[in-house]
């Protein structure tokens, strides 16, 4: 990279992308010398209507079908879902994972939009050769919200690689983060920046960062808390791949925290752990907002 030129950062995405990541590219366009000229869409997900997820109120006949769906292979955890699906069809909004067609995102109206299919073995992606070479052509720097498990020759072909977030210290929780840091009853979390190697969860740590979990009465308060802090990461990031004294820090594979495979949230006991303290929290929440004259809100506001 130029050091007097802008650092270019490239974005890997699914057709659509969350409302706390929307929020993070908005500050990586704001920040002096960072441009985002190009976006890369996995074309093998046909998922384009995302708003609509935002706006729905009631239960259909789809959703029991996609319940049974999700069922093969979640199997118990699917109860937490849908747990989930409808506390938010109640009110409980979750607004940082709105959903957001990546066409509809004002910050990146002004790069090009590419779209690719990528190559899948198990659960990896491989992108194709010209995906890449356009990405090692244009950017510096390409930050991943999509496309899965990611290997092959785009992790080393841009200058500072690919980077994505893991939302859990990456030397204690690997694999699966929230779900196991609550199921555990954690008082604090962090969150990764890490840049992408062909392990899970083994990157070299770019940013990191932890927050308290005062007041996260479910899951999905865990999930909100460290997407806002994610919000910020992602440009500490980028300043930091920017300063030339900087390394990012390799972690030993000795020093890596287990992996907890999804396969554990599908047992019995873990998802009805997480579902009973999901239930309690909730109603224990609602009985302080009924006790008190003062409207409680654990909803991160926007940083």
């Amino acid at each position: 990279m130029d050091g007097d030129g802008p650092l270019t950062v490239g974005i890997l995405t699914e057709p659509f992308l969350y409302e706390w990541q929307v929020r993070a590219i908005e500050r990586v366009r704001a920040t002096p010398g960072v441009e985002i000229p190009l976006v890369v869409h996995n074309a093998s997900n046909g998922e384009y209507d995302a708003e609509s997820w935002n706006e729905k109120k009631r239960l259909g006949l789809e959703d029991l079908t996609q319940f049974l769906e999700v069922f093969r292979t979640e199997r118990a955890w699917t109860f937490v879902l849908a747990a989930r699906t409808i506390a938010r069809l109640l009110g409980d909004e979750q607004t940082l994972w709105h959903r957001h067609s990546v066409e509809n995102v004002d910050a990146l109206a002004d790069a090009e939009h590419v779209r690719c299919t990528p190559r899948t073995d198990g659960n990896w992606n491989e992108l194709p050769d010209d995906a890449v070479a356009t990405l090692a052509a244009r950017c510096d720097v390409v930050v991943r919200f999509g496309f899965g498990l990611v290997r092959g020759s785009v992790l080393t072909a841009p200058e500072h690689g690919v980077l994505s977030f893991h939302p859990a210290d990456i030397r204690e929780y690997r694999g699966m983060g929230p779900p196991v840091i609550f199921h555990d009853g954690r008082e604090r979390a962090g969150a990764t920046l890490q840049r992408l190697n062909e392990s899970i969860d083994g990157g070299e740590i770019v940013a990191y960062d932890e927050v308290s979990l005062e007041g996260c009465a479910t899951l999905w308060d865990v999930f909100d808390r460290l997407a806002t802090l994610q919000i910020r990461l992602l440009v500490e990031g980028l300043e930091n791949l920017r300063d030339p004294t900087f390394e990012p820090r390799t972690v030993p594979e000795n020093q890596l925290g287990e992996f907890y495979p999804r396969a554990r949230r599908r047992t019995l006991a873990f998802s009805g752990r997480v579902l009973a303290k999901n239930v309690s929290g909730r109603l224990r929440r609602r009985l302080r907002r009924i006790r008190s004259p003062v409207t409680h809100d654990s909803t991160p506001r926007p940083p």
